[in-house]
């Protein structure tokens, strides 16, 4: 009997459907800042034009980083769930075209998928969520994976988590990436320490970095220290145009971004795509420092696109653009100011 191969990485999450639409910026809707950061602000009981609107099936932080892994050459399966409906056919159809295994999507035949939208105001969005109340149950698989990329999940998941993670505990050979999702990072530490003590790499950005450790924002080397006592042996903090932070347990690294070859036309996925394609390239054998160089250029290129996976690269592509990186592209060592 032919022995079967472990998948290289099963990606676990929600996905969704986003409905992008294109606000017109005009004073009937605007952007404006105070002390609590960006707002988008829209007339109330006005009649408002929009530019257009279209669908991404398919979509989330769980497929957005099986569909970053197929690009880059790995053997990627997803589990997740959606409705028995149009919204989830289309999301299972996607999704094998991008050459993602959906064995493991469970289909549950009385309920919708989740289905988003997403304002665009320039290359901000603002994203209106609901996530389905499912009936969430974890599919064992066999053989187990080589890695899981744990991501996004309802409000309603609790328990499935803890299904997760005592998987994982049952299973010490699998390799565990965890990027918390919104919801997941509004729940705290609490009811996930679990999954925090047993991934290898967890990737968030540095405001869920202090939403999640009660850590000083203006204090990078504090958040990875914290994230770190959590219990992943590697921590990476991004923090948008002033590129990313990490933490291996023996010293703290600055990771700038790949220069830009215009300005973002969306933001959609850039987080998803840095997280994604760093833990690919751990998946593939590489240091820590060399998935630091991978990540930015993945997040590069879909900011360039509309949608969280248009711009996702193959990696011939990737590998080409780090050929072409500025002298001096790389990790350095990060000090206390």
């Amino acid at each position: 009997m032919t022995a079967v191969v472990p998948r290289d990485v099963l990606c676990v999450g929600d996905v969704v459907t986003d409905t992008a639409i294109e606000l017109i910026r005009d004073d009937n809707t605007i952007t404006y800042t105070d002390d609590d950061g960006p707002w988008l602000a829209m007339r109330s009981g006005a009649k408002l034009p929009f530019a257009g609107f279209r669908d991404f099936d398919a979509a989330g932080n769980a497929a957005n980083a099986a569909v970053a892994c197929t690009r880059l050459g790995l053997d990627a399966a997803i589990a997740t769930d959606v409705g028995k409906d149009d919204t989830g056919q289309r999301i299972a159809a996607r999704l094998l075209e991008h050459g993602v295994d959906t064995g493991l999507v469970h289909v549950h035949p009385d309920q919708q998928s989740n289905h988003h939208f997403v304002l665009r105001h320039g290359a901000e969005r603002t994203i209106l969520v609901k996530h389905h109340e499912f009936a969430y149950r974890w599919p064992d698989p066999d053989p187990p994976p080589r890695w899981v990329y744990f991501s996004s999940l309802s409000e309603h998941a609790d328990a499935y988590q803890d299904e997760i993670a005592r998987w994982l505990g049952a299973h010490p050979d699998v390799r565990l990436a965890f990027q918390p999702g919104t919801l997941q990072i509004r729940a705290g530490v609490a009811p996930l320490r679990a999954v925090y003590a047993r991934s290898e790499v967890v990737i968030m950005n540095r405001e869920e970095a202090v939403t999640v450790t009660g850590g000083d924002h203006a204090d990078v080397h504090d958040l990875l220290a914290r994230l770190h006592a959590l219990g992943p042996s590697k921590v990476v903090v991004t923090d948008g145009p002033d590129g990313a932070y990490a933490a291996d347990g023996e010293e703290h690294l600055w990771m700038p971004t790949y220069p830009d070859p215009g300005p973002p036309v969306e933001r959609t996925g850039a987080g998803d795509a840095f997280a994604s394609t760093l833990v690919a390239a751990l998946v593939r054998g590489e240091t820590f420092r060399t998935a630091l160089r991978w990540a930015p250029v993945n997040a590069m290129s879909v900011v360039q696109r509309v949608g969280g996976q248009a711009g996702l690269l193959p990696r011939a592509q990737l590998e080409a653009l780090l050929d072409r990186a500025p002298e001096g592209y790389g990790p350095v060592p990060y000090a206390r100011p």
